[in-house]
């Protein structure tokens, strides 16, 4: 899970950096060996997805505290992910409004209207590509 802008001086590009870190994080782990005494393994392979909204945090427990954040944008994020593809970005609708505004060099391609669980019916994007790749 990563996350922009937790901070109290919001700058209005989180939706860029978000993207610009993803597609970043999806090259390096191409480039990691799944097994590098075995190169025929091939390489790793990841979905990344996300989504734009209010999250609130705070550190939970005492014994063992953990830094935790929740919210239904959590939760859409999650989602985004879990439906993604492997290599692929994948985001929400109100992600990709953002994106368009705050980079509008970042190709987006609309995956259609998926039913999301808890979520019901979304229009969904890909992030940084120039055309629908195959499920």
């Amino acid at each position: 899970l990563a996350v922009a802008n937790l901070v109290k001086d919001q700058k209005h590009d989180h939706a860029k950096r978000i993207a610009l870190f993803s597609i970043d994080a999806i090259k390096a782990a191409n480039q990691t060996a799944v097994n590098e005494d075995d190169p025929s393994m091939g390489f790793v392979n990841i979905r990344v997805g996300f989504h734009s909204g209010p999250v609130i945090s705070d550190v939970v427990g005492t014994r063992l505290p953990k830094y935790g954040m929740f919210g239904d944008s959590i939760n859409t994020a999650s989602r985004m992910e879990s439906n993604s593809i492997a290599d692929r970005i994948h985001c929400s609708l109100v992600s990709a409004n953002l994106l368009k505004k705050q980079a509008p060099e970042i190709p987006l391609v609309c995956r259609g209207t998926l039913n999301i669980k808890g979520k019901g019916s979304m229009e969904t994007y890909f992030v940084n590509e120039t055309k629908l790749p195959k499920a």
